[in-house]
């Protein structure tokens, strides 16, 4: 009987003693092999840029609130040779204050949970993590943000050879571009003559004070300099004010700048920058995994918003990722309805949370409802936030 508040590393001690328990297993996230991580992420049947080694294990090291993160392991075998399954998981009561025997996918400081499988066996991986949740004594599974991809299609056919469907509790879209296609096009077609000559008018009004330069870094150096600037543009803006720039908090400024130090020599990590004269006016951060890039974070001097720096780095970027022929598509991050991106980015990467039963009598509908209950709670309290934000601005 697993306790209400699911202590997971608790429970998955008692469930090692399987015969076959090596094969898929629950551990501390800390505790797994980086060689072998490192392995599995190179040949990811789908990538997920924010569950390499270097990203997850900078995220729980260092940012509070996300210590003793466990994980899901799928290996091809007892003897371990292979790590083809990894999956960043917690209990519902830690994430949500819910004491349900369900675990949730951990987001590792991005708005995305789609797991790590191995190319070559992505089926047999799935099947493994959701082996390995169930040995820790969860009913269910929840994906909190899944993308409607391949790792989507490996779940469901694991779950269809136990006779089981997973459930999707809420679909949306979010601004994708698709980089194999001419960015001039993509552009005229998105935004019009009409809407792009406005862009070119404040881009002239915005050089009035200085030569306007776009620049991605490039060397160790360069990306950390790019990325004090980024940082204090951030910290100057609306994120400072309410406490949630990356400088606000020691924890996540020391996790993004070991992230950098480590994923920018490997080409995974980039700060693009658009400067007047020597002031940084715009930035944004990059992450790259295999073929798709994750435009992460931006930032802008808001006091330069009738000539709307931060499209302007987007329309520059849109131009640098189309012509980088290794770069397939880019992922905004950005909600759903982003009022910026959604209109320069006509793609749109499908995503869900989606709720994996475990076993035949895993009781899925009341935890559907339990979890829709609590979403919709949180929704309304989000919009009565929002509202007297506004209020108080305008006060």
């Amino acid at each position: 009987m697993v306790d209400t508040h699911f202590d997971l590393t608790r429970d998955a001690l008692a469930y090692r003693t399987d015969a076959d328990a090596s094969v898929a297993e629950l551990c501390d996230l800390t505790a797994v092999p980086t060689g072998a991580w490192s392995s599995l992420y190179a040949r990811a049947f789908e990538p997920n840029a924010f569950y390499s080694p270097e990203w997850a294990l900078g995220v729980t090291r260092n940012v509070a609130g996300d210590e003793n993160i466990s994980a899901l392991l799928a290996w091809d075998s007892p003897a371990k040779k292979r790590l083809i399954g990894l999956l960043p998981v917690t209990s519902t009561w830690r994430a949500m204050k819910l004491p349900l025997p369900v675990l949730v996918t951990w987001h590792a400081y991005a708005p995305l949970a789609t797991p790590l499988l191995d190319k070559d066996c992505a089926v047999e991986a799935a099947a493994g993590l959701m082996q390995a949740a169930k040995r820790a004594g969860a009913q269910a599974l929840l994906f909190s943000v899944l993308t409607d991809g391949p790792a989507a299609d490996a779940v469901r056919s694991a779950l269809a050879r136990e006779g089981l469907a997973p459930r999707v509790l809420r679909a949306e879209e979010r601004a994708l571009l698709d980089a194999r296609l001419d960015a001039e096009v993509s552009l005229q077609d998105a935004l019009g003559s009409k809407k792009l000559k406005e862009l070119r008018r404040q881009r002239n009004r915005l050089a009035d004070d200085g030569e306007v330069r776009f620049s991605v870094s490039v060397s160790p150096q360069q990306t950390e300099a790019a990325l004090d600037a980024f940082m204090k543009l951030e910290a100057a803006g609306w994120k400072g004010k309410r406490g949630t720039a990356l400088a606000a908090q020691e924890g996540l400024s020391r996790f993004i700048r070991e992230a950098a130090r480590k994923l920018g020599p490997q080409g995974k990590f980039e700060v693009a920058t658009l400067t007047r004269g020597a002031e940084t006016v715009a930035a944004g951060l990059v992450v790259r995994h295999g073929v798709r890039a994750y435009f992460f974070k931006t930032a802008y001097d808001e006091r330069l918003s009738k000539c709307s720096p931060g499209v302007q780095l987007t329309l520059e970027l849109t131009k640098h990722f189309c012509a980088d022929e290794q770069v397939m598509s880019v992922d905004s991050t950005a909600t759903a309805d982003h009022p910026m991106i959604n209109h320069i980015w006509k793609g749109r990467l499908a995503l869900s949370e989606t709720l994996v039963p475990l076993g035949a009598n895993a009781p899925a509908s009341l935890f559907a409802f339990i979890l829709s209950v609590r979403r919709a709670l949180r929704e309304v309290a989000r919009r009565i936030v929002h509202r007297y934000r506004a209020f108080r601005e305008k006060s």
